[in-house]
Protein backbone atom coordinates (compact mmCIF):
# COMPACT_ATOMS: atom_id res chain seq x y z
CA UNK A 1 0.00 0.00 0.00
CA UNK A 2 1.07 3.48 -1.00
CA UNK A 3 0.72 5.88 1.32
CA UNK A 4 1.77 8.78 -0.93
CA UNK A 5 -1.53 7.33 -2.59
CA UNK A 6 -4.01 7.34 0.46
CA UNK A 7 -2.01 10.21 2.60
CA UNK A 8 -4.81 13.16 1.07
CA UNK A 9 -7.58 10.49 0.87
CA UNK A 10 -10.78 10.12 1.63
CA UNK A 11 -10.97 6.09 2.62
CA UNK A 12 -14.07 3.85 3.00
CA UNK A 13 -13.00 0.13 4.40
CA UNK A 14 -15.73 -2.12 4.21
CA UNK A 15 -15.49 -4.53 7.19
CA UNK A 16 -17.28 -7.61 7.03
CA UNK A 17 -15.97 -9.09 10.81
CA UNK A 18 -13.55 -11.41 9.68
CA UNK A 19 -10.03 -11.53 10.44
CA UNK A 20 -8.58 -10.05 6.91
CA UNK A 21 -10.65 -6.84 7.03
CA UNK A 22 -9.72 -6.20 10.69
CA UNK A 23 -6.41 -6.13 9.52
CA UNK A 24 -6.72 -4.06 6.93
CA UNK A 25 -7.98 -1.13 9.42
CA UNK A 26 -5.13 -1.91 11.57
CA UNK A 27 -2.56 -1.45 8.49
CA UNK A 28 -4.15 2.15 7.91
CA UNK A 29 -3.67 2.79 12.02
CA UNK A 30 -0.05 2.00 11.17
CA UNK A 31 0.31 5.25 8.86
CA UNK A 32 -2.07 6.85 11.42
CA UNK A 33 -5.13 7.14 9.83
CA UNK A 34 -8.80 6.51 10.66
CA UNK A 35 -10.85 5.56 7.73
CA UNK A 36 -14.69 5.35 7.69
CA UNK A 37 -15.80 1.62 7.99
CA UNK A 38 -19.14 0.22 6.57
CA UNK A 39 -20.95 -3.05 7.05
CA UNK A 40 -23.09 -4.39 4.80
CA UNK A 41 -25.58 -6.35 5.90
CA UNK A 42 -27.36 -8.90 3.89
CA UNK A 43 -28.99 -11.77 5.28
CA UNK A 44 -31.62 -14.89 4.29
CA UNK A 45 -35.12 -13.21 3.21
CA UNK A 46 -36.44 -15.32 6.12
CA UNK A 47 -34.01 -15.59 8.63
CA UNK A 48 -35.48 -18.24 10.51
CA UNK A 49 -35.01 -20.64 7.90
CA UNK A 50 -30.89 -20.24 7.89
CA UNK A 51 -28.30 -19.74 10.47
CA UNK A 52 -26.81 -16.42 9.49
CA UNK A 53 -23.60 -15.06 11.57
CA UNK A 54 -24.22 -12.00 10.05
CA UNK A 55 -24.74 -10.84 14.40
CA UNK A 56 -21.90 -11.70 15.33
CA UNK A 57 -19.99 -10.61 12.24
CA UNK A 58 -21.24 -7.12 13.18
CA UNK A 59 -20.09 -7.39 16.55
CA UNK A 60 -16.79 -7.92 15.05
CA UNK A 61 -16.46 -5.12 13.36
CA UNK A 62 -18.18 -2.95 15.50
CA UNK A 63 -15.85 -3.94 17.90
CA UNK A 64 -12.63 -3.62 15.27
CA UNK A 65 -13.40 0.18 14.61
CA UNK A 66 -14.06 1.12 18.23
CA UNK A 67 -10.89 -0.40 18.70
CA UNK A 68 -9.16 1.88 16.13
CA UNK A 69 -11.21 5.23 16.61
CA UNK A 70 -12.81 4.67 13.57
CA UNK A 71 -16.92 5.51 12.81
CA UNK A 72 -18.64 2.40 11.78
CA UNK A 73 -22.12 2.66 9.32
CA UNK A 74 -24.65 -0.29 8.74
CA UNK A 75 -25.60 -0.15 5.06
CA UNK A 76 -28.08 -2.72 4.44
CA UNK A 77 -28.09 -3.99 0.47
CA UNK A 78 -30.79 -6.64 1.29
CA UNK A 79 -32.75 -6.29 -1.83
CA UNK A 80 -29.81 -5.43 -3.97
CA UNK A 81 -28.32 -8.90 -3.26
CA UNK A 82 -31.49 -10.61 -3.63
CA UNK A 83 -32.39 -9.16 -6.79
CA UNK A 84 -29.06 -9.38 -8.46
CA UNK A 85 -26.24 -11.54 -7.42
CA UNK A 86 -29.37 -14.06 -7.02
CA UNK A 87 -31.42 -13.67 -9.98
CA UNK A 88 -27.97 -14.28 -11.76
CA UNK A 89 -27.40 -17.10 -9.99
CA UNK A 90 -30.23 -18.58 -10.49
CA UNK A 91 -31.21 -18.28 -14.37
CA UNK A 92 -27.91 -19.88 -14.75
CA UNK A 93 -28.22 -22.41 -12.76
CA UNK A 94 -31.59 -23.54 -14.68
CA UNK A 95 -30.06 -22.77 -17.63
CA UNK A 96 -27.51 -25.64 -16.73
CA UNK A 97 -25.03 -23.50 -16.34
CA UNK A 98 -21.93 -23.13 -13.77
CA UNK A 99 -22.16 -19.27 -12.22
CA UNK A 100 -20.24 -17.55 -9.43
CA UNK A 101 -21.99 -15.62 -7.40
CA UNK A 102 -19.14 -14.20 -5.24
CA UNK A 103 -17.77 -13.22 -8.42
CA UNK A 104 -20.96 -11.06 -9.24
CA UNK A 105 -20.83 -9.78 -5.44
CA UNK A 106 -17.74 -8.11 -5.70
CA UNK A 107 -19.17 -6.33 -9.06
CA UNK A 108 -22.51 -5.78 -7.74
CA UNK A 109 -22.41 -5.04 -4.35
CA UNK A 110 -19.30 -4.62 -2.59
CA UNK A 111 -18.32 -2.12 -5.49
CA UNK A 112 -21.86 -1.48 -6.74
CA UNK A 113 -24.66 -1.01 -4.79
CA UNK A 114 -22.23 -0.20 -2.14
CA UNK A 115 -20.31 2.76 -4.03
CA UNK A 116 -24.41 3.77 -4.80
CA UNK A 117 -25.65 3.93 -1.52
CA UNK A 118 -22.46 5.71 0.42
CA UNK A 119 -18.89 4.64 -1.58
CA UNK A 120 -19.56 8.05 -4.42
CA UNK A 121 -18.66 9.71 -1.21
CA UNK A 122 -14.83 8.82 -1.18
CA UNK A 123 -11.88 8.24 -3.48
CA UNK A 124 -10.91 4.57 -2.51
CA UNK A 125 -12.44 1.83 -1.45
CA UNK A 126 -10.45 -0.74 0.60
CA UNK A 127 -11.48 -4.69 1.33
CA UNK A 128 -9.44 -7.53 2.89
CA UNK A 129 -9.35 -9.04 -0.46
CA UNK A 130 -5.63 -10.89 -1.17
CA UNK A 131 -4.40 -8.79 -4.27
CA UNK A 132 -2.74 -6.15 -5.01
CA UNK A 133 -2.68 -3.25 -7.34
CA UNK A 134 0.24 -1.49 -9.37
CA UNK A 135 0.47 1.75 -11.27
CA UNK A 136 2.40 0.87 -14.40
CA UNK A 137 3.17 3.05 -17.69
CA UNK A 138 0.05 5.32 -15.65
CA UNK A 139 -2.78 2.66 -15.70
CA UNK A 140 -3.90 0.49 -12.31
CA UNK A 141 -3.77 -3.00 -12.72
CA UNK A 142 -5.08 -5.62 -10.54
CA UNK A 143 -2.28 -8.32 -9.16
CA UNK A 144 -2.10 -10.83 -8.11
CA UNK A 145 -1.55 -11.62 -4.29
CA UNK A 146 2.40 -13.68 -3.36
CA UNK A 147 -0.27 -15.83 -1.71
CA UNK A 148 -1.02 -18.13 -4.31
CA UNK A 149 -3.31 -20.07 -2.61
CA UNK A 150 -5.52 -16.98 -0.89
CA UNK A 151 -5.02 -14.73 -3.92
CA UNK A 152 -8.46 -13.32 -5.02
CA UNK A 153 -7.77 -11.97 -8.56
CA UNK A 154 -10.52 -14.35 -9.91
CA UNK A 155 -13.23 -13.03 -7.52
CA UNK A 156 -12.37 -9.75 -8.61
CA UNK A 157 -12.20 -10.52 -12.62
CA UNK A 158 -15.48 -8.88 -13.35
CA UNK A 159 -15.57 -5.61 -11.62
CA UNK A 160 -15.56 -2.47 -13.80
CA UNK A 161 -12.72 0.00 -14.48
CA UNK A 162 -14.05 2.31 -12.89
CA UNK A 163 -14.13 -0.14 -9.47
CA UNK A 164 -10.79 -1.07 -9.57
CA UNK A 165 -9.58 2.73 -10.09
CA UNK A 166 -10.99 3.13 -6.21
CA UNK A 167 -9.95 -0.28 -5.07
CA UNK A 168 -7.31 -0.63 -2.53
CA UNK A 169 -6.56 -3.93 -0.87
CA UNK A 170 -4.07 -3.09 2.36
CA UNK A 171 -3.36 -6.82 3.00
CA UNK A 172 -3.02 -7.91 -0.73
CA UNK A 173 1.28 -7.98 0.22
CA UNK A 174 0.88 -10.72 2.63
CA UNK A 175 0.64 -14.76 3.07
CA UNK A 176 -2.68 -15.50 4.84
CA UNK A 177 -0.71 -16.72 8.08
CA UNK A 178 1.04 -13.17 7.95
CA UNK A 179 -2.30 -11.48 8.78
CA UNK A 180 -3.41 -14.11 11.15
CA UNK A 181 0.17 -13.34 13.08
CA UNK A 182 -0.50 -9.59 12.94
CA UNK A 183 -4.54 -10.49 14.48
CA UNK A 184 -2.55 -12.47 17.38
CA UNK A 185 -0.03 -9.88 17.98
CA UNK A 186 -2.69 -7.18 18.39
CA UNK A 187 -5.12 -9.19 19.80
CA UNK A 188 -7.72 -8.49 17.62
CA UNK A 189 -11.08 -10.23 18.71
CA UNK A 190 -11.59 -12.23 16.06
CA UNK A 191 -7.96 -13.14 15.71
CA UNK A 192 -8.01 -16.96 15.62
CA UNK A 193 -11.89 -17.10 14.05
CA UNK A 194 -12.37 -19.25 11.18
CA UNK A 195 -12.91 -18.39 7.57
CA UNK A 196 -16.18 -18.55 6.46
CA UNK A 197 -16.69 -21.55 3.60
CA UNK A 198 -19.97 -20.44 2.13
CA UNK A 199 -21.13 -17.99 -0.36
CA UNK A 200 -20.25 -14.57 0.06
CA UNK A 201 -22.16 -12.37 2.39
CA UNK A 202 -24.30 -15.14 3.37
CA UNK A 203 -21.84 -16.70 6.53
CA UNK A 204 -21.57 -20.26 6.10
CA UNK A 205 -25.07 -21.16 3.90
CA UNK A 206 -24.17 -23.88 1.42
CA UNK A 207 -24.08 -23.47 -1.99
CA UNK A 208 -26.83 -26.51 -2.54
CA UNK A 209 -29.30 -24.99 0.19
CA UNK A 210 -28.98 -21.70 -1.47
CA UNK A 211 -30.24 -23.12 -4.71
CA UNK A 212 -33.11 -25.40 -3.39
CA UNK A 213 -34.48 -21.87 -1.23
CA UNK A 214 -35.46 -20.51 -4.49
CA UNK A 215 -35.48 -23.34 -7.45
CA UNK A 216 -36.13 -26.79 -5.27
CA UNK A 217 -35.66 -30.16 -6.86
CA UNK A 218 -36.28 -31.59 -10.09
CA UNK A 219 -35.69 -35.36 -10.17
CA UNK A 220 -34.34 -36.83 -12.92
CA UNK A 221 -32.38 -39.34 -14.46
CA UNK A 222 -28.41 -40.28 -14.47
CA UNK A 223 -27.18 -42.14 -17.20
CA UNK A 224 -23.78 -43.43 -18.37
CA UNK A 225 -22.50 -41.66 -21.06
CA UNK A 226 -20.82 -44.77 -22.65
CA UNK A 227 -23.31 -47.32 -21.97
CA UNK A 228 -26.59 -45.48 -21.71
CA UNK A 229 -27.47 -47.01 -18.52
CA UNK A 230 -28.86 -45.70 -16.22
CA UNK A 231 -27.45 -45.71 -12.51
CA UNK A 232 -29.67 -43.57 -10.26
CA UNK A 233 -31.26 -40.43 -9.90
CA UNK A 234 -30.45 -36.84 -9.71
CA UNK A 235 -32.23 -34.61 -6.98
CA UNK A 236 -31.91 -31.48 -9.86
CA UNK A 237 -29.74 -30.87 -12.57
CA UNK A 238 -28.65 -27.19 -10.71
CA UNK A 239 -26.88 -29.41 -8.02
CA UNK A 240 -24.27 -30.54 -9.99
CA UNK A 241 -21.65 -28.77 -11.99
CA UNK A 242 -19.24 -30.00 -14.88
CA UNK A 243 -16.40 -32.47 -13.67
CA UNK A 244 -17.81 -32.95 -9.79
CA UNK A 245 -16.70 -36.14 -8.43
CA UNK A 246 -17.73 -35.80 -5.13
CA UNK A 247 -21.17 -35.87 -3.41
CA UNK A 248 -23.04 -38.32 -6.18
CA UNK A 249 -23.82 -41.18 -4.03
CA UNK A 250 -23.64 -43.68 -6.60
CA UNK A 251 -21.86 -46.98 -5.95
CA UNK A 252 -19.26 -48.90 -7.96
CA UNK A 253 -17.63 -45.57 -8.79
CA UNK A 254 -15.54 -43.30 -9.16
CA UNK A 255 -18.36 -41.19 -11.09
CA UNK A 256 -17.53 -37.81 -12.65
CA UNK A 257 -20.12 -35.40 -14.38
CA UNK A 258 -19.48 -35.06 -18.18
CA UNK A 259 -22.63 -33.55 -19.21
CA UNK A 260 -25.89 -31.96 -18.39
CA UNK A 261 -29.15 -32.58 -20.59
CA UNK A 262 -31.55 -29.63 -19.71
CA UNK A 263 -34.27 -30.37 -21.99
CA UNK A 264 -34.96 -33.73 -20.99
CA UNK A 265 -33.23 -33.42 -17.51
CA UNK A 266 -30.76 -36.27 -17.38
CA UNK A 267 -27.39 -36.01 -16.08
CA UNK A 268 -24.63 -37.92 -17.68
CA UNK A 269 -21.56 -39.45 -15.84
CA UNK A 270 -18.95 -41.43 -17.18
CA UNK A 271 -17.18 -44.24 -14.78
CA UNK A 272 -13.83 -43.92 -16.01
CA UNK A 273 -11.19 -41.82 -14.22
CA UNK A 274 -10.02 -39.75 -16.50
CA UNK A 275 -13.32 -39.88 -19.39
CA UNK A 276 -11.79 -38.11 -22.85
CA UNK A 277 -15.06 -36.29 -22.65
CA UNK A 278 -14.35 -34.75 -19.25
CA UNK A 279 -11.35 -33.13 -20.82
CA UNK A 280 -10.53 -30.00 -22.66
CA UNK A 281 -7.50 -28.57 -24.52
CA UNK A 282 -9.79 -25.41 -26.78
CA UNK A 283 -12.96 -24.00 -25.57
CA UNK A 284 -14.75 -20.51 -26.44
CA UNK A 285 -15.04 -17.82 -24.24
CA UNK A 286 -17.73 -14.96 -24.47
CA UNK A 287 -18.77 -11.34 -23.42
CA UNK A 288 -14.63 -10.61 -22.48
CA UNK A 289 -14.46 -8.37 -19.43
CA UNK A 290 -11.44 -6.44 -19.35
CA UNK A 291 -10.27 -4.09 -16.21
CA UNK A 292 -7.47 -1.85 -17.08
CA UNK A 293 -7.12 -3.09 -21.00
CA UNK A 294 -7.22 -5.88 -23.11
CA UNK A 295 -4.05 -8.55 -23.78
CA UNK A 296 -2.53 -8.06 -27.06
CA UNK A 297 0.35 -9.88 -29.03
CA UNK A 298 2.72 -7.17 -27.82
CA UNK A 299 2.43 -8.50 -24.53
CA UNK A 300 4.35 -11.66 -25.38
CA UNK A 301 7.53 -11.88 -23.77
CA UNK A 302 11.28 -13.67 -24.73
CA UNK A 303 9.86 -16.12 -22.59
CA UNK A 304 6.96 -16.96 -24.68
CA UNK A 305 9.37 -18.74 -26.74
CA UNK A 306 10.83 -21.02 -24.17
CA UNK A 307 7.90 -21.40 -21.84
CA UNK A 308 6.95 -24.74 -22.91
CA UNK A 309 3.99 -23.88 -25.16
CA UNK A 310 5.66 -23.94 -28.64
CA UNK A 311 6.45 -27.45 -27.97
CA UNK A 312 3.02 -28.25 -26.98
CA UNK A 313 0.70 -26.73 -30.01
CA UNK A 314 3.64 -26.67 -31.83
CA UNK A 315 4.71 -23.63 -34.58
CA UNK A 316 1.94 -20.85 -33.21
CA UNK A 317 -0.18 -19.00 -35.00
CA UNK A 318 1.01 -14.71 -34.50
CA UNK A 319 -2.77 -13.76 -33.60
CA UNK A 320 -2.19 -16.37 -30.46
CA UNK A 321 -1.70 -14.24 -27.98
CA UNK A 322 0.46 -16.16 -24.69
CA UNK A 323 -1.27 -16.26 -21.65
CA UNK A 324 -1.94 -17.88 -18.27
CA UNK A 325 -5.63 -18.64 -16.81
CA UNK A 326 -7.84 -20.06 -14.12
CA UNK A 327 -11.04 -21.43 -14.57
CA UNK A 328 -12.33 -22.62 -11.22
CA UNK A 329 -10.20 -20.96 -7.47
CA UNK A 330 -7.16 -22.59 -7.31
CA UNK A 331 -3.93 -22.11 -6.66
CA UNK A 332 -2.48 -23.03 -9.88
CA UNK A 333 -2.89 -21.14 -13.08
CA UNK A 334 -2.89 -22.71 -16.87
CA UNK A 335 -0.52 -21.69 -19.36
CA UNK A 336 -2.15 -21.51 -23.30
CA UNK A 337 -3.03 -19.12 -25.61
CA UNK A 338 -6.13 -16.41 -26.50
CA UNK A 339 -7.84 -16.31 -30.34
CA UNK A 340 -9.72 -13.36 -30.28
CA UNK A 341 -12.31 -14.10 -32.57
CA UNK A 342 -12.88 -11.47 -35.80
CA UNK A 343 -14.79 -8.27 -34.87
CA UNK A 344 -18.48 -8.17 -36.04
CA UNK A 345 -19.59 -5.95 -38.84
CA UNK A 346 -22.05 -4.30 -36.08
CA UNK A 347 -18.99 -4.17 -32.92
CA UNK A 348 -15.07 -3.05 -33.60
CA UNK A 349 -14.39 -4.59 -30.17
CA UNK A 350 -14.49 -8.97 -30.10
CA UNK A 351 -16.85 -10.00 -27.31
CA UNK A 352 -15.99 -13.81 -28.17
CA UNK A 353 -12.33 -15.91 -28.16
CA UNK A 354 -11.00 -19.09 -27.51
CA UNK A 355 -8.95 -20.13 -25.15
CA UNK A 356 -5.69 -22.77 -26.49
CA UNK A 357 -4.59 -24.51 -23.36
CA UNK A 358 -1.51 -26.31 -23.20
CA UNK A 359 -2.60 -29.10 -21.19
CA UNK A 360 -5.96 -31.07 -20.94
CA UNK A 361 -8.01 -29.48 -18.31
CA UNK A 362 -10.95 -31.38 -16.43
CA UNK A 363 -14.10 -30.07 -16.23
CA UNK A 364 -14.59 -27.29 -18.28
CA UNK A 365 -18.48 -25.97 -17.91
CA UNK A 366 -20.20 -23.59 -19.63
CA UNK A 367 -21.30 -20.31 -16.92
CA UNK A 368 -17.80 -20.89 -15.76
CA UNK A 369 -15.48 -17.97 -15.66
CA UNK A 370 -12.25 -18.01 -17.23
CA UNK A 371 -10.23 -15.27 -15.26
CA UNK A 372 -6.75 -14.29 -17.80
CA UNK A 373 -3.50 -13.15 -16.86
CA UNK A 374 -0.22 -12.61 -18.64
CA UNK A 375 2.37 -15.25 -18.69
CA UNK A 376 4.01 -14.49 -15.38
CA UNK A 377 0.51 -14.77 -13.71
CA UNK A 378 1.07 -10.94 -12.33
CA UNK A 379 -1.37 -8.95 -14.13
CA UNK A 380 -4.91 -9.92 -14.16
CA UNK A 381 -6.56 -8.95 -17.52
CA UNK A 382 -10.21 -9.03 -16.87
CA UNK A 383 -12.31 -12.67 -17.22
CA UNK A 384 -15.08 -14.15 -19.89
CA UNK A 385 -17.65 -16.61 -19.56
CA UNK A 386 -17.20 -20.08 -20.79
CA UNK A 387 -19.42 -21.26 -23.20
CA UNK A 388 -18.90 -24.90 -24.33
Amino acid sequence: MNYDEIKDQRIAVLLSGGVDSSVVVHEFAQYGLTPDCFYIRIGPEEKEEWDCNSEEDLEMATSVARRYGCRLEVIDCHKEYWNQVTKYTMEKVKAGFTPNPDVMCNRMIKFGAFDEKRGHDYDLIATGHYAQTEWIDGKKWLCTSPDPVKDQTDFLAQIYDWQLRKAVFPIGHYAKNEVREIAEREHLINAKRKDSQGICFLGNIDYNEYVRRYLGEQVGDVVELETGRKIGQHKGLWFHTIGQRKGLGFGGGPWFVVKKDVGSNVLFVSHGYDPETAYKKDFKVHDLHWLTASPSSSDKTASSADNGLAAVVGEVPADRIPITFKIRHTPEFHRGYLEMSVPSATSAVSSEAVIHSSEKIHGVAPGQFCVIYDEEHHRCFGSAEITV
